[in-house]
């Protein structure tokens, strides 16, 4: 990760207009101008699972039936663009100059922060190979604005195929046993986990169950993307 001065340097040289459609900026603006920042606002969803419904409601017919392991599911909007765009280059182009931008667009969404931000890990051998994990990224910028502790909590103890491409059930197979707690006791109450893109939940809830049988109390997601149940 480069040093945050080097960040703040190429952050004075990027252009003063809109990103997305070039209009002068403001000075509250993180590469938008006001017009386009609508394009961010929130929609409708289930707040627990965070899908798209018709109004705004604290449970879905399908939380009802079948619950996630999570209280609650924060996002910024669906996996489609702008937003997939910033997603996209920051993961697999390495622009982690997007963090601060993408975490200004999903703290306003988080009403009730929590003690403790976390983060989605990756294997040694792909954050060796990729040189960051854009989800631990996103935590400690996270965690920093929420005015919170931002603390690894997990380990993946095996390489695992990509989830992009995969079933449901594909996915779930393929994180079985994937992780690990660096500490299998935890006296927090309330535990966020972050993750750049939530589709079908697979990875969130196999550490949703690692925290919750360690003794956490409450967990949530924080998360750019909240997609419905496609592969992304």
């Amino acid at each position: 990760m480069l040093p945050q001065r080097i960040i703040n340097y190429i952050a004075d040289l990027l252009p003063l207009n809109c990103e997305l459609c070039g209009l002068a900026l403001d000075e509250q603006h993180n590469g938008f101008c006001f017009v386009c920042r609508d394009r961010f606002l929130p929609i409708p969803r289930c707040q627990c699972c965070g899908l798209p419904c018709v109004a705004e409601t604290l449970l879905c017919g399908e939380c009802l039936v079948t619950p996630p392991p999570w209280r609650r599911l924060y996002c910024v909007g669906d996996y489609q663009q702008p937003l997939s765009t910033y997603v996209h280059h920051l993961k697999y182009e390495g622009q982690f100059w997007h963090t601060s931008k993408l975490v200004d667009l999903l703290i306003p969404n988080i009403d009730a922060p929590a003690e403790v931000v976390t983060s989605v890990p990756l294997h040694w051998r792909r954050q060796w190979r990729r040189g960051f994990n854009q989800s631990e990224l996103l935590a400690a910028s996270l965690a920093k604005q929420l005015g919170c502790e931002y603390r690894p909590l997990f380990r993946r103890t095996r390489a695992t195929k990509q989830q992009k491409g995969l079933s449901r059930s594909e996915r779930q197979v393929n994180l079985n046993g994937a992780f690990r707690l660096l500490k299998e006791e935890n006296s927090y109450r309330h535990v966020a986990i972050v993750d750049d893109v939530v589709t079908t939940g697979s990875t969130v809830q196999h550490l949703c169950k690692l925290l919750l049988d360690s003794g956490v109390k409450s967990v949530d997601i924080y998360c750019i993307c909240r997609t419905p149940d496609v592969v992304t």
